[in-house]
């Protein structure tokens, strides 16, 4: 199939000019340090943001809650897999070439980028992880949104993804985290329960240590002057 948005004067194109010709008012360093960001450097962040998510979420008391959490954080990296397996046909379908390719003047910070361009897998990775989050813990969520986002403006600032092939990889990310969620959260939580209830691995699902606490014993009854023996009430008399 043809690719999208060719005319110089689209504004994909211009958006995609816009954002790329930053990078000749940079200096080279920030540009490869950008550019180190952009390919692993906000992946790493994600995949770290999930660890961290995740042994927060055994910490929530009962096995059941800390289940339940721990599968929704395991959706996360599950999401982001399938998503980038969904968009394997969507690029075969498309074939839209890189920018580079199309227009000239792109300053591209990364090498090898044969493959086509529609749509961005780290786009589409970066906004599954962060939508997945985002109903597993909100705060986490909104962190991996924003990671998310910095990983699209990267992708553009570097010269190997038109603004619409990140908005396509958000799409598709999105998509996948959420419509998928019930039938994961379904599959995962009773494997989580599983798991939790083990003595060598139950640690991966749940931390004992802050289980819930035993209610105090309350103390005996005293007994009234109206269930006292009876003989007691007979010598009172």
């Amino acid at each position: 199939m043809a690719g999208l948005d060719e005319s110089g004067s689209n504004p994909d194109v211009g958006l995609l000019y816009d954002i790329n010709g930053l990078t000749r008012e940079t200096p080279h360093w920030l540009d490869r340090a950008l550019a180190f960001v952009g390919e692993y450097g906000l992946l790493i962040a994600l995949v770290l943001l999930v660890v961290w998510c995740w042994w927060g979420q055994r910490r929530r008391g009962a096995l059941d809650d800390a289940a339940s959490s721990v599968a929704a954080v395991l959706w996360a990296p599950l999401a982001a897999g399938i998503a980038v397996l969904v968009n394997v046909p969507i690029r075969g379908f498309v074939e839209r070439p890189r920018p580079f390719r199309d227009h000239a003047g792109i300053h591209v910070l990364a090498e090898g980028k044969d493959d086509f361009s529609f749509v961005s897998d780290h786009a589409t990775l970066a906004m599954a992880i962060g939508a997945a989050l985002f109903v597993a813990n909100r705060r986490f969520g909104f962190v991996g949104l924003g990671l998310a986002a910095l990983e699209g403006l990267c992708r553009v600032f570097m010269g190997v993804h038109y603004p619409t092939d990140v908005v396509g990889g958000f799409a598709l990310g999105t998509a996948v985290a959420l419509l998928l969620s019930p039938l994961a959260m379904a599959l995962l939580t009773p494997l989580a329960k599983a798991v939790g209830r083990s003595r060598h691995v139950g640690w991966l699902v749940w931390d004992r240590r802050v289980g819930p606490v035993a209610a105090p014993l309350s103390e005996p009854a005293r007994p009234s002057r109206l269930t006292a023996d009876p003989d007691e009430r007979d010598l009172a008399a």
